[in-house]
């Protein structure tokens, strides 16, 4: 029996291994899904018609009429249509011409990456194909690879977002947490102790000033390899060489402004008379980000139309072919990410959370000072294999709010959950944001996923460390055990890098 065991489980470790092994992430994928059929179907003895009926019925077509995953993928549409847009109209081409000029050196290419990407801290999938779109000439010109800037596009999504207060990350991770609870509140409560996240960013600068790379990276840092570093397709055309770096900037201003006052639309902040009214940070916690994105993105594309057109920046004709080039450059992304969803409805079909549950119950007992490193790794192995760190939240964060009401342990597991499901969701090659990284970069998908797991296996034993490091320091009290387990941690992190620039240094 498949269902509430670890072969619930199997199809995404197959996808994944399939993936990792050929370096084609569609046929895996759907290779993954027709396990997961199979193992449905034989449960529930349907045969040859249950199989087809939960692949297609039950599964992608229904993942494809969640009103979520549309709007998902409607913003996609639109983001994408922007990017060519501001491409076409010369924004791209006038920013990447001054930051050249500002921008002196491939450490300064790269820590500019990285503080746009920070910025940008509404939502990951706009993070990641917004940095992509500006910066990728910039580091084009200093010799950062695709494979580069699609790491440090991923570096700066989703662990930007699960500590940003305001953001989609915030709201989906508040909406887990029991009725009655402000999950705001918690979430803030949370924020000093998602260690992965944190360390991600402190690495991620770290590495630009102490320049150098390990594992897979410093194969595709190689100047030699840089020509090869992994194109997803052919870079996009600037059709316009008279543009403005205006031209970039507010349509991206747009963009950010207009994403966040329709998700706090979405969540009643302009509503009259019910209960998030006036009240910022409910609204931002109720809203639907899927909803808000797509309302947010196509108010700004109007916008951007109505800036560009009068100033004949553009032709009303030339913008609207943007349309389908936009839609076209995002067909990869839609696929995988149809196919991903499907896969996980495959999973989920076969009672995979229920198993991991049992597991984490079964696992409490008697390791209450272990308990943070433990949750961290088994929402990190569930994130991993599932390709979702927003499911691996509604599975576990229940389960932490029941095992510990109240105290500081309750806090600490709480962001240990939050920090392993970002670190699985950041290197499984099935995660969405993975891949939304790896087309704002303009990537091999593989390629990003090879050479990003050994950066971010790194911060994730060194998270995991301090975790129990945290565990056992969180009888001192909250603030102790931060400051504790802060000083430990980044202590290792940096001992970890510089033993391996020296290592790698060796290797020259």
């Amino acid at each position: 029996m498949a269902t509430n065991s670890f072969l619930s489980l199997v199809p995404a470790v197959v996808a994944i291994v399939l993936a990792l092994c050929t370096k084609e992430v569609y046929s895996s994928l759907f290779v993954g899904i027709v396990i997961g059929g199979v193992f449905y179907a034989s449960d529930a003895s349907s045969g040859f018609s249950g199989f087809f009926n939960h692949v297609f019925k039950d599964g992608m077509i229904a993942q494809l009429s969640d009103k979520w995953n549309v709007g998902i993928l409607v913003f996609l549409v639109v983001l994408g249509t922007m990017v060519a847009l501001m491409n076409k109209a010369g924004g791209s081409a006038a920013f990447g011409d001054w930051a050249k000029k500002h921008i002196k050196s491939k450490v300064g290419a790269q820590i500019a990456t990285v503080c746009l990407g920070i910025l940008i801290f509404i939502d990951d999938y706009f993070n990641c194909l917004t940095v992509g779109s500006v910066m990728k000439s910039v580091t084009d010109k200093y010799g950062v690879s695709k494979s580069k800037l699609a790491y440090l596009i991923d570096a700066t999504a989703a662990p930007v977002c699960i500590i940003a207060p305001i953001s989609s990350w915030a709201a989906a991770v508040s909406g887990f947490v029991s009725e009655g609870e402000n999950g705001i509140a918690l979430f803030c409560k949370a924020i000093p102790f998602n260690f992965y996240a944190f360390f991600t960013l402190i690495m991620v600068f770290s590495m630009a000033f102490m320049r150098f790379e390990y594992g897979e990276m410093a194969k595709w840092e190689n100047p030699l390899a840089l020509a090869g570093s992994g194109s997803s397709g052919d870079d996009t055309e600037v059709v316009k060489k008279n543009g403005k770096v205006i031209d970039l900037v507010l349509p991206i201003a747009l963009l950010i402004l207009f994403c966040v006052v329709s998700m706090v639309y979405t969540g009643g902040f302009f509503t009259s008379g019910n209960e998030n009214y006036l009240d910022f940070v409910n609204a931002f916690a109720s809203s639907d980000a899927s909803i808000g994105l797509v309302l947010g993105s196509f108010a700004a594309f109007l916008l951007t139309l109505l800036f560009y057109i009068p100033r004949r920046v553009i032709s009303f004709k030339s913008a609207m072919l943007c349309i389908p080039d936009g839609f076209k450059a995002m067909v990869p992304a839609i696929l995988i990410l149809t196919l991903a969803w499907t896969l996980k409805a495959m999973t989920d079909s076969l009672g995979a959370a229920k198993y991991v549950a049992g597991l984490v119950g079964g696992s409490a007992v008697g390791f209450q000072n272990f308990l943070p490193a433990m949750i961290f790794v088994i929402a990190l192995f569930l994130a991993f294999a599932t390709g979702t760190s927003w499911g691996t939240f509604g599975i576990l964060i229940p389960i932490c709010i029941a095992a510990f009401p109240e105290g500081s342990l309750r806090i600490i597991s709480i962001s240990a959950c939050m920090a392993g499901a970002v670190c699985g969701d950041h290197i499984s090659p099935i995660s969405d944001t993975t891949i939304m990284a790896s087309a704002g970069a303009q990537c091999d998908h593989i390629n990003h996923v090879a050479t990003q797991l050994p950066y971010a296996i790194s911060v994730a034993l060194v998270s995991f460390l301090t975790y129990i490091v945290a565990g056992f320091a969180q009888i001192l009290g909250i603030v102790a055990s931060a400051v504790i387990s802060w000083v430990f941690g980044v202590a290792l992190l940096i001992s970890m890098l510089v033993f391996m620039k020296r290592r790698a240094a060796k290797k020259r």
